[in-house]
């Protein structure tokens, strides 16, 4: 009944921004980290950015500096500012979250929004 969302995603120029965002919905008591995955194509998925209920941050050593991740804890969202893009950040990035929703904490994931650095 758990459903994550992002939107944002499509094309960019390298030195371009973009803004994702993801939306988590349902049957929802609590909501623990939320993080942003990508994963290109013959790569292994790697994680980006993670912020916890309280706010601290975690961010890949490829995007410190160029990436910030925010979450607004009343609407269940979180965000993903990319700015200084590259053709090395191209992949699909996927939202997760560790979401009580009654039984236990379990980790959920949305369909994923491809993000293409190109010229």
């Amino acid at each position: 009944q758990v459903q994550l969302l992002e939107s944002g995603g499509g094309l960019v120029q390298p030195g371009g921004s973009m803004r994702l965002s993801c939306v988590a919905s349902g049957s929802i008591f609590s909501i623990n980290t939320m993080a942003w995955y990508r994963q290109a194509p013959g790569k292994q998925r790697e994680m980006v950015a993670s912020v916890t209920r309280v706010g601290d941050t975690n961010y890949a050593d490829s995007v410190k500096g160029r990436f910030t991740i925010s979450r607004d804890n009343v609407k269940n969202t979180v965000a993903l500012q990319m700015n200084s893009l590259n053709v090395e950040d191209t992949a699909v990035y996927s939202c997760a979250a560790r979401i009580f929703a009654g039984r236990s904490y379990e980790d959920y994931w949305g369909q994923g929004t491809q993000v293409t650095v190109s010229s």
